[in-house]
């Protein structure tokens, strides 16, 4: 049977103009996205993003972010503390997607899988961007978005205002401010539920939180005048505007209900945090130093990716022990001053024994003594020497020293104890560049350090920084020649930057230094220059810098110890990989 066409439907009248009445589907997506949130795999998901250019970059705590020249892959320890802060009370994960040459579809594949309840990122100046593009993933997922590091700490608000997917900023020291904001969070949500005196208990069995013990007595311990953020009271303020929207045009599925948050008398009383009051950012009080190191677990090793971490001259992986936090020096281009100021705290040599041990039953037998300044203890030194020595500790390490801070018989100890390289911050080859960075030593020293520390058998890896105030093509040649007359197995030249909280970026800023129209991701030591002085411009810092390290690293000496660095297959590969991106930079 066959219909009859109709006419052409294009003759009819064309009927009047309705109301705009667009569906609303807002209801029914939100219900979905929570269905989808309540079947996370982990609470916490801490990460080290995949990097802007696909390469190997340095990054952790309270470094800066910078594109690995020299291919060493930095174990992101910091992460792993922070999870040991976290544990057991909350299922966590690390994802170093550094380490795992991870791309951002792979990333964003991992995010889709973990669902996170809370998703805590590093934020540097260099990979700024790059970093938000995975809170804003994080958050698409309906995760609580939280980001720590250098760039954060003294640009908190800016970064929340220019960034809406971040929740949270983490100032400063970040460990206790990120265990007090979660656990806010989950009383808030009924997950958690806190007795009369503020201690958190398992709803369930009634029993205090394991993990919650030891970081009470840590927030006690560091404020005597600390309560628990979740005990605070006061109400809530409520915005809107007044108007009530219109009726959808299809009806909506039931309200979605999502988890209770912390009120905002709750999230004020966080110490360290950045957050949003009302739609206006607002910054809490600066959370105080906890006060020992020693009371800080073990960090949670074994779920970083041990086997990818590698550095160069350094046989199979390796990884960071957290010896002390802090610095006495007063270098003004220095990072410290965002995270720990002038402070210093120790580690006993008792506890850097007992994670050495675990690391080595891991199977890390090379460890970076990791810290603002490994020397600045002598005591703290030797008797960790004395230790490795005696309980016959078959390791060996590296750490990083300033040149002041060292003599013969404790560079020969650390020799005996396994020391087999340290990298020094030699910076300029001038004293009086050095003088006005408040560096603060005399060129002699660093000549008698090397030369103790070759004497002992360990191997010396220098940092200069070419750019710092008062420089002249003069003082660039005063610290090329020095570099080239150091007994140095390896060299680095990097562009002063004026990183966000230095006193060298408040000098740079009072000066009108910055080259007009900067952006974050330009104020990098290693890539690129934003400074403008009136005698060397952006484009001669650069030039210098390069030509330095041309004339330091194409002689025999350094050549030779290249090619000593082949040990391996993946020390050859490294080393051509190396030697094929150090070509191409000094040639751009």
């Amino acid at each position: 049977m066959t219909t009859e066409l109709r006419d052409n439907l294009g003759t009819r009248r064309i009927v009047k103009l309705p109301d705009a009445r667009f569906p609303d589907a807002d209801a029914v997506v939100r219900q979905s996205i929570l269905n989808r949130s309540r079947g996370s795999k982990v609470d916490v998901l801490l990460v080290n993003p995949p990097t802007p250019d696909g390469g190997i970059w340095i990054r952790t705590q309270h470094r800066v972010g910078r594109r690995s020249r020299e291919n060493m892959i930095w174990p992101q320890v910091s992460l792993a503390q922070m999870a040991a802060l976290l544990h057991p009370d909350n299922t966590v994960e690390i994802v170093d997607a550094n380490a795992l040459r991870m791309n951002w579809k792979q990333f964003e594949e991992i995010l889709r899988d973990r669902r996170p309840r809370y998703y805590l990122t590093q934020v540097t100046a260099p990979t700024l961007t790059n970093d938000m593009y995975g809170v804003f993933l994080a958050k698409s997922l309906n995760a609580v978005t939280m980001a720590f590091g250098t760039h954060v700490t003294p640009v908190a608000r800016e970064t929340l205002r220019l960034y809406p997917a971040l929740d949270y900023v983490l100032r400063g020291e970040p460990e206790m401010t990120l265990r007090e904001l979660i656990d806010t969070h989950e009383v808030a949500a009924g997950r958690w539920q806190a007795a009369d005196d503020g201690h958190l208990l398992d709803p369930q069995s009634g029993a205090e939180l394991p993990g919650h013990k030891l970081v009470w007595k840590m927030w006690s311990d560091s404020d005597p005048a600390w309560r628990p953020a979740w005990m605070a009271t006061g109400e809530m303020l409520t915005g809107g505007n007044g108007h009530s929207p219109p009726a959808p045009l299809f009806p909506a599925a039931p309200p979605a209900t999502e988890a209770p948050t912390p009120t905002d008398a709750q999230l004020a009383a966080v110490k360290g945090l950045g957050w949003r009051l009302n739609g206006e950012i607002t910054v809490n009080w600066d959370r105080p130093f906890f006060k020992s190191l020693d009371d800080l677990p073990f960090p949670l090793h074994n779920l970083l990716p041990l086997d990818k971490y590698r550095m160069p001259m350094i046989k199979g992986p390796y990884t960071f022990i957290v010896t002390s936090r802090g610095c006495p020096a007063g270098c003004k281009y220095c990072i410290k001053h965002v995270s720990y100021q002038n402070s210093v705290r120790l580690r006993s040599p008792e506890k850097l024994m007992e994670e050495m041990w675990l690391l080595y039953n891991l199977g890390i037998h090379h460890i970076h003594m990791y810290s603002d300044l490994f020397t600045v203890s002598r005591e703290q030194v030797v008797q960790l020497c004395k230790l490795i020595i005696e309980q016959g500790l078959k390791i060996t390490w590296t750490c990083n020293s300033r040149v002041d801070y060292v003599d013969e018989e404790m560079l020969t100890l650390m020799g005996r104890a396994g020391c087999t390289l340290i990298s020094w911050g030699i910076e300029s080859g001038n004293e009086l560049i050095l003088k006005k960075a408040h560096k603060g030593y005399k060129m002699e020293q660093a000549h008698k350090a090397l030369g103790w520390a070759k004497k002992a058998g360990i191997k010396n890896w220098g940092y200069f920084i070419i750019g710092l105030p008062g420089e002249t093509e003069e003082t660039i040649k005063d610290t090329m020649a020095v570099s080239r007359a150091l007994p140095l197995d390896i060299a680095l030249f990097h562009v002063a930057a004026p990183y966000p909280g230095t006193p060298f970026f408040f000098e740079v800023v009072e000066n009108g230094w910055f080259r007009s129209g900067t952006a974050w991701e330009e104020v990098d030591m290693d890539q690129g220059t934003v400074l403008d002085y009136e005698n060397l411009k952006a484009e001669d810092l650069l030039y210098w810098q390069k030509r330095a390290f041309r004339e330091w690293a194409f002689r025999p000496g350094p050549v030779w110890t290249m090619i000593k660095s082949m040990n391996t297959w993946a020390g050859f590969k490294s080393a051509v990989d190396i030697g094929l991106q150090t070509l191409g930079w000094v040639q751009g």
